[in-house]
């Protein structure tokens, strides 16, 4: 790499094979690649996963029982022996001159050719006294080599690879010292560099791999974060200007008396936030682009009534409105709902003669009969239906809407991107429409702003008085269990309904978990014997699911036995219990939306989860449960246990641009990245005065990459 040349940009180091640094032949450029390193910027992108801190570096002799540590030491011996049942144990014993100790490992005899006698390893784990004897049993293992220096970077490495991390750690050294000959390109504004004093990108990449100090490094990666955030901010702020600029959509007419009317007549007063996010919606219908808003919310916050409001905006100006759900089952919940909540209401209608006429609302999925669907696709063309609910049955061809204005999405991560685009198209005769996605699963703000980051984010965060919340417990063993269905049996004697979910229909011989039809057949005989049982799961006929949902809803069956089919919007005021099997299996977010479905009226709920946990996670999520009924709460726990993957989704498949940033640690930047990139974008619309930026961002995310972004 020749002095002279302008500085490297990362587009030039993805253009660099490995191959062309010494030591990179043909086996090592096959090692590399099975961790997915090709070229020198994926290799500088693969970041330490920690440090060896020389200078607080633990001795064997000064740990404690319960330590969880980091030693450095040599192998003195490595030996297996069998146990019973095809097991073995390998035991190899290292010290560092004030101690030895003892590493436990179960069936991995590779062990032993892996440390050699001689060879220095870095070992982190659990330290304990076993019988007198220091160990550590599974801990990480690291082959560092003889590695001088106060701060040892220890790389993500694969066994299986034959990597080891002073192998990595030798090439990175060697990719940046030919690097900065020409030195490294730095596309982020100098007053950017200043406002937040990030140090150069050179100083950040040589300090997060070869740092001095433990601050230098910490300096590093607060740069190296930024700028990943930087890059999908900017992507996603683009395009959103881009949508404002270039869709034209409905603005609609806010003097209308109808949102008023329908307000007026509630039985109850809104809440403070439901006011607050009307007020951000209705902005957003006034101005002349699609809006196109992510409205969060917990279970029981009023959703609905938001939802509604917005739909109202679009009748009294004489648009349509459209009401999508994934489900049929959440479909007719939601006609039946808004159709109560819509009932009588009238639209002040100056070619009528009473001056009025009353607003129509109409559902239409595939389970609506034949003559009653032509019926309501020939009222929506002439734009006499209003107000329509449906499944996905809203976006086929057949349907056409005289002047389709505003479109509310229920649980949006059940929708395609084909279907969010089709809805969209429907409406192009009067313009985009506007869109409300609505979601009952909370999602921290930093990540709801980097997943949803084309989307405003409105968030309901009051529950409407009067709901008490749902008391949970976790029934372990069977004694606990004989509690929940004596909490059941109560429940029904006073008139009320229950649920009990389970994992999976039939009997699984992969997995150890209560089939729903097994369950029903054990209740049926066994401790609800007595009581009328129903059974709904994914694999009933559409007419059978709704029959069963009739009955339960009349109050006909006691107690439902059910799949997650009935995890969003089923509502039944009457149903005060919900019990649910092998609840470990649940994400947090599943166990909180399943627990929803409860307590809705006017009387106590409560939620009973029953497992027996075999991993940590499994009893956290529970025990997260238990002691919080706040769903952003729990949303916040759920990233700290199951880390950005969880939220990131698809993102994670392919090139995934946070290698180093984290949704959790780095909240805060997540805000600023957002701040600087809409502060660049308001001057820069295209990045053409940025072309640097702008580069980085095709490269690092891609189209595919930043279409699912936007579309996801």
């Amino acid at each position: 790499m020749p002095a002279g040349d302008p500085p490297l940009t990362l587009r030039d180091l993805a253009g660099i094979k490995v191959r062309q640094l010494r030591g990179v032949g043909e086996k090592a450029a096959e090692q590399l690649l099975a961790v997915e390193i090709s070229t020198v910027l994926d290799l500088i992108q693969h970041y330490p996963r920690r440090y060896l801190d020389r200078t607080r570096q633990a001795r064997i002799a000064e740990l404690l029982p319960g330590d969880e540590a980091t030693v450095l030491g040599a192998v003195r011996s490595a030996k297996s022996r069998p146990l019973r049942g095809r097991r073995t144990l390998t035991n190899v014993v290292i010290g560092d001159g004030t101690g030895k100790l003892s590493l436990v490992f179960f069936n991995q005899r590779w062990r032993e050719r892996q440390l050699t006698e001689g060879m220095e390893v870095l070992v982190h784990g659990k330290f304990e006294l076993f019988r007198g004897e220091r160990q550590m049993t599974a801990p990480v293992v690291d082959l560092v080599g003889d590695k001088t220096g106060r701060i040892i970077p220890v790389y993500p490495q694969s066994s299986k690879a034959g990597l080891t991390t002073w192998k990595l750690a030798q090439l990175v050294e060697e990719a940046l010292n030919r690097s900065r000959v020409r030195g490294f390109d730095d596309p982020v504004p100098p007053e950017v560099l200043d406002r937040f004093d990030f140090v150069d990108r050179e100083a950040a990449l040589c300090g997060i791999h070869l740092p001095e100090s433990m601050a230098e490094m910490q300096e590093a990666r607060r740069r190296l974060v930024f700028d990943e955030l930087l890059r999908v901010q900017l992507e996603l702020v683009r395009r959103k200007a881009s949508i404002e600029r270039e869709m034209s959509g409905v603005a609609h007419d806010m003097s209308g008396e109808l949102v008023g009317r329908f307000h007026e007549r509630l039985p109850f007063a809104l809440t403070e936030a439901q006011r607050r996010v009307n007020a951000e919606i209705a902005h957003d219908l006034a101005v002349g682009y699609p809006m196109h808003r992510l409205l969060q919310g917990d279970v029981g916050s009023g959703k609905t009534l938001v939802a509604v409001t917005a739909l109202l905006t679009a009748v009294q100006g004489g648009y349509q409105g459209a009401f999508m759900a994934p489900t049929e089952v959440l479909a007719e919940q939601h006609y039946l709902s808004v159709s109560d909540m819509l009932g009588g209401l009238l639209v002040p209608d100056p070619t009528s003669l009473l001056g009025d006429r009353p607003l129509r609302v109409e559902l239409l999925t595939n389970s609506v009969g034949a003559t009653a669907r032509r019926r309501v696709l020939d009222d929506l063309i002439v734009g006499q239906v209003d107000v329509v609910v449906g499944t996905h049955a809203l976006i086929q061809e057949k349907v056409q809407y005289q002047s389709l204005g505003m479109v509310v999405i229920d649980e949006q991560h059940r929708f395609g991107v084909e279907q969010r685009a089709a809805l969209r198209d429907k409406g192009e005769s009067v313009g985009v429409p506007d869109v409300l996605v609505m979601t009952a699963t909370p999602i921290p703000r930093t990540a709801a702003m980097t997943v949803y980051g084309d989307l405003d984010v409105s968030v309901l965060d009051e529950m409407p008085p009067g709901r008490s919340p749902i008391i949970t417990s976790w029934a372990e063993g069977p004694v606990a269990e004989g509690g929940v269905w004596e909490t059941v049996r109560n429940e029904v004697a006073r008139g009320r309904q229950a649920y009990v979910v389970c994992p999976l229909i039939e009997e699984s011989e992969v997995l150890e978990v209560s089939s729903a039809e097994d369950v029903f057949s054990q209740l049926q005989s066994g401790e609800l014997s007595d009581l009328r049982v129903g059974l709904l799961h994914g694999r009933v006929s559409p007419a059978e699911k709704e029959a069963t949902m009739a009955h339960f809803r009349a109050g006909s069956i006691d107690v439902l036995v059910a799949t997650t089919v009935i995890e969003v919007g089923v509502d039944v005021p009457n149903a005060t219990v919900m019990v649910i099997f092998d609840a470990d299996r649940f994400g947090i977010a599943q166990l909180h939306q399943l627990r929803g479905r409860v307590g809705r009226g006017e009387h106590q709920g409560f939620c009973w989860l029953l497992g027996d946990p075999g991993t940590d996670d499994g009893k956290a999520r529970i025990e997260a449960l238990v002691a919080s009924t706040d769903g952003f709460e729990l949303a916040e726990v759920d990233l700290e246990l199951r880390g950005e993957g969880t939220i990131m989704g698809e993102r994670q498949k392919g090139r995934n641009d946070l290698r180093l940033a984290s949704l959790r640690r780095d909240k805060e930047w997540v805000s600023v990245a957002r701040e600087v990139a809409t502060e660049i974008i308001a001057r820069d619309p295209e990045l053409t005065e940025h072309l640097g930026l702008g580069a980085e961002v095709d490269l690092m995310l891609g189209d595919n990459e930043a279409e699912f972004l936007m579309k996801s």
